[in-house]
C-alpha cells in the first residue's frame, strides 16, 4: 500500500486530510480525494522513473537569523527574551520581559538556547521560520 506524502515537508498524510498537520501545508482538493479514494490494482501501467525532486520547505522570504547568536541569546539573555525579539516573536518576547522577575522565562530560555544550538539547520529554520546565514 502506499503511503501519500506531504509535498512541502515530506510527513506523512492522513487520508482524507485538507492539510499537513505537520507544517500546516494546505493540501490540493483532488490530493485529498486521491487520498480517500484508494487505488484499485487491477491495471499496471508502466512508468518512466521519476525525475529527483528536493523540497526543503524552507520560504526564500523568511528573514536571515544566525543560529548560534539565537542560541547565545537564549543562554545568557534568555530571562529577558532577547532571543525571542531577535528571532522575530515580538509578543514571545514581551511576555518573557513582563514575567523576568519570576525566574521562568531565565530557565526556558536556558532550555530554548541549548535546542537552538544542537537542532540541525533544516530543523531550526522550519520550525523558526528563518533562513541561517
Amino acid at each position: 500500500m502506499e503511503e501519500n506524502k506531504c509535498p512541502q515537508c515530506g510527513a506523512p498524510i492522513d487520508p482524507g486530510a485538507t492539510e499537513c498537520k505537520f507544517c500546516g501545508e494546505k493540501l490540493a482538493v483532488q490530493q485529498a480525494a486521491q487520498q480517500v479514494q484508494q487505488p484499485q490494482p487491477q491495471v499496471v501501467i508502466q512508468q518512466a522513473a521519476p525525475q529527483q525532486v528536493y523540497v526543503t520547505g524552507i520560504n526564500p522570504s523568511w528573514p536571515i537569523k544566525n543560529k548560534i547568536a539565537a542560541g547565545l541569546l537564549g543562554i545568557f539573555l534568555g530571562a529577558i527574551g532577547v532571543h525571542k525579539f531577535y528571532m522575530g516573536k515580538i509578543g514571545m518576547g514581551i511576555l518573557y520581559l513582563c514575567f523576568c522577575w519570576t525566574g521562568i522565562p531565565a530557565i526556558v530560555g536556558f532550555i530554548e538556547g541549548i535546542i537552538y544550538l544542537c537542532s540541525n539547520d533544516e530543523n531550526f529554520q522550519l520550525k523558526n521560520h528563518v533562513r541561517i546565514e
